[in-house]
């Protein structure tokens, strides 16, 4: 370059020169990036602002190792849905045949996904908001959704954790108090308290001692003062985890995602050891193929994987936006995929030998029963003694012997057989119970509990890997919120974290209410399902579509440094989006055929009732569905028709420090940098990309690649000399 060019005398001379784009494209040798400050914005350059912005950019916070990280997101995505919802859908939807479909999707929707959000977390290094408003800035909505989504969805997820903590601390106590009905005393009377009497002493404890829960949505009761002190520690340990940072929060991850491991296995080692938990797991495992065929098993798959690995909350791109760049994003989804689907399969062996063993001990307890009243239709020769097969000893009675009495009973008085009242006694149907959600975990589990030797020690550790388990997901749910916040809009982290969870457990409190339950069941149902399938369908749409599949595989090549698998292309191009908008359709079916409805306990009866929402009831779920999904219109409306700015209509290209720095001016409509892209230049001073670009699929050349629309500006023109890019 002859020493009179302007690029010459601007790296010799300390005056401000202003450069077109043209001159600048029209340079025939590299600029030494590391040495020259090139401004088209014509604004001063304030070298002071510029080591301070550097600086800012330095401090954001970052994982202490990988191994912290992977704990993060574990802990994040291995939550209570992967104890109490995963074994309820494999039972009831054909055993070991469900675990087909559910590797499938995935494989072919979770893993894609997963790494999707993975990849522009890290490469963005922003929350959700500035991740997508920097990719499509009229979809920028789905941030916000996404935050709106986390709030509502940690609204009653801390109210669970709520209840594992009234448990834990009944825990301390021999017997545990859920094991025996409570005694009524009337004077000299005294007698079995007759809810408890009709259900059993740990569903008894569960409505009326934990919730103290009312007959329906409609009849509030009040606040249950237990359960509020309860939700008021939850919001206090997650509120001072989140405001420590990622840096203490990663350190409470080897906690929060070590001891639920330890305590699956402590547990599933003393469950086989228990009379009738091989029965419990062979009926899980012996698969039902026909079950295979069924499209609303496919269905349910495809949400448990959905949820399962915590797509669109943003609690995924928030932990991956403390990653280095050159993080191995696609090994970390692979493997936290798996470990969230092997961590189920091992939560389904825990639960189904406790089960088994709870179904052996149920059934006993019926054949006792019966073998009572038959010896009283014996005694009062209502039955002969005929009909009793002859080596059967009433002092120590099989299963087996009173399956064969029954029979014979059954055959014999055909005709008058209801009226005797005999139950048939039959360990299949005690396993066929389907339990899921809070009726396995705090019934059906604690049940099985009362009957372990040292109880007390099991109840603790169940309910603090309960506890530990909430807590792993409610941080990066509460990340989901303060990251893109803080991000966006520079709020001090303590201030905004503390407020954040005063008004969530203020709102919180109708949780808290005699009805409560039914609430949690309201936004547990509706709140998330249908408008975190908008967003991620959005997201896959934003980054394959939008901003361009292609260039997002050169993008993770540039910054894995190796070609992600060509399944990938197709799967964020078709399969994925296919699938989502599948899964919406039958959702929102799903919706109409089934009106919503709620599980109700009613006192007088001691037994749940399906209920439908009231009037009001429904207007607030439908509200709660519009509010989630508000963002995503709002936003694409206001930016689509410029009533606020996007930013994409100016650009400043600056170099310093080897890195091409963008910043947002206001330039005019037609200023000719609102047609660059900005990229970040190689360390090295070639300027020639060090590889060959990914070109997808086909046989694009790179002159095609490069004059791709691009996702946030529009359509323009990739700088040959820097070939990576920040998204």
């Amino acid at each position: 370059m002859p020493k009179n060019s302007k690029v010459t005398q601007r790296e010799h001379s300390s005056e401000h020169v202003t450069e077109s784009v043209a001159d600048l494209l029209a340079h025939e040798e590299p600029v030494d990036y590391k040495r020259s400050v090139l401004n088209v914005t014509g604004e001063a350059w304030d070298k002071q602002k510029d080591v301070e912005e550097d600086l800012d950019s330095e401090k954001r916070p970052a994982w202490n190792s990988k191994l912290q990280y992977i704990l993060a997101q574990i802990g994040y995505s291995v939550g209570l849905g992967n104890v109490w919802r995963f074994p309820y859908l494999c039972q009831k939807n054909g055993g070991g045949a469900y675990l087909v479909p559910y590797l499938v999707l995935l494989i072919i929707i979770g893993l894609p996904l997963f790494f999707l959000e993975l990849a522009v977390g890290q490469r963005i290094r922003r929350g959700s908001i500035g991740v997508w408003n920097y990719i499509c800035p009229r979809l920028g909505g789905i941030g916000y959704a996404s935050c709106l989504v986390c709030f509502f969805v940690g609204l009653y997820y801390n109210v669970i954790i709520g209840w594992s903590i009234f448990y834990f601390f009944k825990s301390f106590q021999y017997p545990l108090p859920w094991s025996e009905c409570p005694i009524i005393k009337n004077g000299t009377m005294a007698g079995v308290e007759a809810e408890c009497e009709k259900s059993s002493a740990t569903t008894y404890f569960w409505y009326r001692e934990a919730l103290e829960i009312s007959n329906s949505i409609s009849e509030s009761g009040g606040l249950n003062w237990k359960m509020t002190l309860c939700l008021l520690m939850a919001w206090s340990v997650v509120g001072l985890a989140v405001i420590k940072g990622i840096q203490s929060s990663g350190k409470v991850m080897y906690f929060s995602s070590l001891f639920p491991y330890v305590v699956l296995l402590c547990f599933l080692v003393r469950g086989l050891l228990l009379r009738g938990a091989i029965d419990g797991i062979l009926h899980m495992f012996t698969p039902k193929l026909d079950k295979m065929l069924d499209p609303q098993v496919w269905r349910e798959a495809a949400t448990q994987v959905f949820f399962a690995l915590g797509l669109g909350f943003g609690g995924v791109i928030a932990f991956s936006s403390y990653n280095k760049q050159d993080n191995n994003c696609h090994f970390d989804a692979t493997l936290v995929s798996f470990i969230n689907f092997f961590t189920s399969v091992l939560a389904t062996l825990v639960v189904f030998a406790v089960l088994g063993f709870k179904a052996n001990i149920m059934n006993e307890k019926c054949v006792v029963e019966n073998t009572e009243k038959i010896l009283g239709y014996l005694n009062t020769h209502v039955l002969s003694h005929d009909l009793i097969p002859p080596h059967v000893n009433f002092s120590h009675l099989t299963a087996k012997d009173y399956s064969e009495m029954y029979q014979v009973i059954m055959t014999v008085k055909e005709d008058h057989f209801k009226e005797l009242g005999l139950d048939p006694c039959l360990l299949e149907d005690e396993l066929n119970k389907s339990v899921q959600g809070t009726g396995l975990a705090f019934i059906a589990f604690t049940e099985a509990m009362t009957h372990f030797p040292a109880s007390p020690f099991w109840s603790v550790m169940f309910f603090l890997m309960l506890i530990n388990l909430g807590l792993g997901s409610m941080i990066g749910t509460m990340a989901g919120i303060t990251t893109p916040i803080i991000d966006t809009f520079k709020v001090r982290k303590e201030v905004f974290t503390v407020v954040c969870c005063i008004v969530a457990f203020l709102i919180g409190l109708i949780f808290v209410q005699h009805s409560g339950n039914y609430f949690v069941t309201m936004f547990d149902d509706y709140s998330a399902t249908l408008p975190l399938t908008v967003v991620v369908i959005l997201e896959n749409i934003a980054v394959a579509w939008i901003y361009g599949t292609k260039k997002f595989m050169q993008e993770l090549t540039e910054m894995l440094g190796f070609r992600p698998y060509i399944f990938y292309f197709y799967a964020w191009k078709y399969i994925s989006p296919l699938c989502m908008a599948v899964l919406m359709t039958a959702s929102i079916i799903q919706l109409g055929v089934n009106p919503p409805s709620y599980s109700a306990w009613i006192r007088e009866e001691a037994a749940e009732k399906f209920l439908y929402y009231p009037a009001w009831a429904m207007a607030i779920l439908i509200c709660l569905i519009i509010l989630a999904t508000l963002p995503l219109p709002v936003v694409f409306i206001l930016r689509q028709f410029h009533l606020v700015s996007d930013g994409s209509n100016a650009l400043s290209v600056t170099y310093k420090k080897g890195r091409m720095m963008k910043d947002i001016s206001n330039l005019e409509d037609n200023d000719e940098t609102r047609f660059i892209l900005s990229k970040v230049p190689s360390e090295t001073p070639s300027p020639m990309p060090t590889h060959r670009s990914y070109l997808g699929p086909g046989n694009a050349s790179p002159m095609e690649i490069s004059s791709a629309p691009n996702g946030r500006y529009g359509s323009g023109y990739h700088l040959a000399s820097t070939p990576e890019s920040e998204l």
